[in-house]
């Protein structure tokens, strides 16, 4: 008789798409309503949990012998759990180190290690190959990330390194290392307007980015993206996870704007430009899908 866990509860997205990455999606019995990659999970399986609400008689009535939780948001369903006597697997992972620490964990969890260890390897490789073309760039772009909108709140931990990866520099990675969105909140919106950047990325968890909205702020007419209409959106669900869908899809979006960025300002002659002999973009990994 197997002692690894056979009905699995995941309360965030980040581990469904693991564990169907890793080929173990029989073991889940239910998932968050936010759940995200695969598409084919919200089809398939039992919503049982929002993110941070629920009922614990929900989540204990598909019979779980493990929940994987994520963050103090769950901290109380966690709790909760616990005191009905199900196992709880918490996670917190807010780099990028810490995702393929938690792919890494999730396969030793189902007894899937040598699966884990491939897909962590094949991010990783997807890495390398956006580090080495980000060097081929002109020069990095400076980039304001923007996770919400009303207050305005700077990119989490994970996000800046993503930025960094594809090339750019996050004009707010001071305050990047801190994980509760509050620490990250820009009370003067000036400060964007000083801190100059090349591109706005917005990525307002939940709802649509309105570049328009965006451009009208007071005095922010002055920013270079705002200028040159660099203002873009990167859905949440593809990079506010911190799963593979953040690196497949998120680190892949954000290097293909900073390449269309490059071709706009790399200077004639410089032969720095991201173009190959053939006209054909010297840079970036192809987009990967879920498995």
């Amino acid at each position: 008789m197997s002692r690894l866990p056979q009905r699995i509860v995941c309360l965030s997205t980040e581990t469904v798409e693991v564990l169907y990455a890793l080929g173990e999606e029989a073991r889940v019995v239910g998932i968050s309503g936010y759940t995200v990659f695969p598409p084919r999970a919200r089809k398939e399986k039992p919503k049982v949990f929002a993110f941070s609400s629920g009922d614990v008689d929900r989540i204990r009535a598909v019979e779980p012998d493990l929940v994987f939780g994520f963050s103090d948001l769950q901290a109380d369903i966690s709790r909760d759990l616990i005191k009905a006597g199900v196992a709880v697997h918490a996670f917190n992972q807010r780099t990028v180190e810490g995702i393929l620490a938690m792919i890494e964990s999730v396969g030793r969890l189902v007894g899937a290690a040598e699966r884990a260890s491939l897909l962590v390897a094949e991010l990783e490789a997807l890495i390398a190959q956006a580090r080495l073309a980000a060097a081929r760039l002109p020069r990095r772009p400076r980039v304001y990330f923007e996770e919400w909108d009303d207050p305005p709140i700077a990119g989490i931990g994970w996000v800046s390194e993503l930025i960094g990866m594809a090339g750019g520099e996050d004009v707010f990675a001071d305050r990047a290392g801190q994980r509760a969105a509050r620490e990250r909140i820009i009370a003067d919106p000036l400060e964007v307007v000083r801190r100059a950047p090349d591109i706005i990325i917005g990525s307002w968890c939940g709802k649509r980015f309105r570049p328009g909205k965006v451009a009208a702020r007071p005095g922010w007419h002055e920013i270079p993206a705002v200028a040159d209409g660099q203002l873009h959106e990167i859905k949440s669900a593809v990079i506010l996870s911190p799963g593979p869908a953040a690196i497949r899809q998120g680190l892949s979006a954000l290097c293909r704007l900073f390449d269309d960025w490059a071709l706009r300002v790399a200077p004639a002659g410089s032969g720095r430009s991201p173009l190959s002999a053939d006209g054909n973009l010297n840079r970036r990994p192809p987009v990967i899908g879920p498995k």
